[in-house]
């Protein structure tokens, strides 16, 4: 069982828990801090270990055995993305496994191995892969119509499956051989997974029911002969990714913006005047970010801004800006949790939806952009940063809405799947005095009826 990804984090918290009780009991303190202490253990575990958002969400992987052949077997493999918002980006998935016994690959359709291996012990017809271990990929999309398959040649991309879920999975078949006996067949070992960087970790692959398919216009169910599956989950802790947004709020009743926390994603270097810095994140070999120098040091920041407060609706303009200076955020999505989602919103310029979740129901909403609109968020340039944005329009609910202690502002934010810092609570935009949960706050209001009295008073004073 893994200690981090899935529910293996829970033995690792028990661990934490006890731990801390006993040092409860040879070191005195209030009961309270020990309860928040576990409560921050347990939080700051589930943000690393599952996503609270999307908790059963999963990479699976079948493996279909087709029919058997002359020294092995026809398979096929299918990797179907359920995770409703987390997407395979540009690089694309690799899929690796180490086989049982002495396999080779004989064919393949719909994707490659990236190495052939030593295919010495072969004379006549040379397999297309040889090794051990084998690394499969996509084929591109402009892969050749002989070497097509259904479901295939995407570059290894992945649509999430709340956003285009007739795009979330790939296929691909291979002629596996060199095997002893007939109609035998061996699962394949550590199953592997790179999307396209680490952070996955995948099952065995365990029997379970043969695939089936309706041929003959659906009157007729066909199945292959055997059927292994395996489930991979992604970890942030595994992945060991620094964080890649940041959040900043502002309001139209208070002129102070709360900006994103200093050094959210990494510091930039003291006294370091130059325009670009190099990420942190940059130290993984599988990217190099080249980002305009800020104080969160963030590739990404997601804005916040209630616009306006109406009768019976409020409005919030929401804002991701992209400062990376060499990367393009093709297929973005957004997801925000706040309870004014709970009634009805009118999005204007994002695409828009509302996730299901067991923990907060009504309250997740899942942006992503409009197609040949904004549905890519564009690199940063030397004086300004990419940008999307919409206005929010959310109908009130009077027994909850309010503009006190925070309530207007998200709760979680995720950009691609990964959650981005949030401010502290105490450096939100403070309310003026005297507004009220229900009516309208206006400060124009306010400054117009200060210029009347100033110019009543004025008018007075002289003669």
């Amino acid at each position: 069982m893994d200690l981090i990804s899935g529910p293996g984090c829970f033995p690792l918290m028990l661990v934490l828990i006890i731990t801390m009780f006993n040092l409860s009991g040879k070191h005195p303190f209030p009961i309270f801090v020990f309860f928040a202490s576990v409560l921050e253990i347990v939080n700051t575990l589930a943000t690393y270990c599952y996503d609270p958002l999307d908790p059963i969400g999963n990479i699976s992987v079948t493996y279909d055995i087709v029919r058997w052949t002359e020294d092995g077997y026809q398979a096929r493999i299918t990797i179907q993305n359920y995770y409703k918002y987390r997407h395979i980006e540009k690089l694309g998935w690799q899929l690796g496994w180490t086989w049982a016994a002495n396999e080779v690959i004989w064919s393949m359709s719909g994707a490659f191995a990236t190495q052939q291996g030593n295919c010495s012990a072969f004379k006549s017809e040379i397999p297309h892969c040889c090794k051990k271990n084998p690394i499969i990929v996509d084929l591109a999309p402009e892969a050749p119509p002989e070497k097509r398959l259904d479901g295939c040649c995407h570059g290894g991309l992945l649509a999430a499956s709340a956003i285009n879920p007739s795009n979330s999975f790939a296929s691909f078949e291979m002629k596996v051989g060199n095997i002893r006996g007939n109609y035998t067949a061996h699962k394949p070992l550590n199953l592997t997974l790179m999307a396209p960087r680490p952070g996955y970790t995948c099952d065995e692959f365990i029997d379970t029911d043969p695939t089936t398919s309706l041929v003959i216009e659906g009157q007729r169910q066909e199945q292959v002969i055997r059927t292994w599956k395996s489930t991979c989950t992604y970890s942030t802790f595994l992945a060991n990714n620094s964080p890649t947004c940041c959040v900043s709020l502002s309001t139209f009743y208070n002129p102070e913006v709360t900006p994103c926390n200093l050094c959210s994603c990494g510091c930039k270097l003291a006294n370091n005047e130059a325009k670009s810095c190099i990420g942190q994140s940059s130290s993984s070999p599988y990217e190099r970010e080249l980002l305009q120098c800020t104080d969160h040091m963030c590739p990404l920041r997601v804005h916040w801004h209630i616009k306006k407060n109406y009768r019976n609706y409020w409005r919030v303009k929401l804002t991701v800006s992209n400062y990376n200076l060499d990367k393009n955020y093709s297929n973005w999505n957004l997801v925000v949790q706040h309870p004014g989602f709970s009634q009805q919103a009118t999005v204007f310029s994002f695409n828009y939806t509302m996730l299901s979740t067991v923990a907060v129901p009504d309250e997740v909403a899942l942006f992503w952009g409009l197609d040949f609109y904004n549905d890519a968020l564009l690199q940063a340039e030397e004086k300004q940063v990419g940008s999307v944005t919409t206005e929010i329009l959310l109908l009130k609910d009077m027994t909850s809405f309010t503009l006190s202690n925070g309530w207007a502002f998200p709760r979680r934010i995720y950009f691609n799947g990964e959650n981005c810092e949030m401010p502290l609570p105490q450096t939100f935009p403070m309310l003026p005095n005297g507004c009220s949960r229900e009516k309208p706050c206006n400060s124009h209001l306010s400054v117009l009826l200060l210029s009347i009295y100033l110019t009543y008073k004025t008018l007075n004073f002289w003669p």
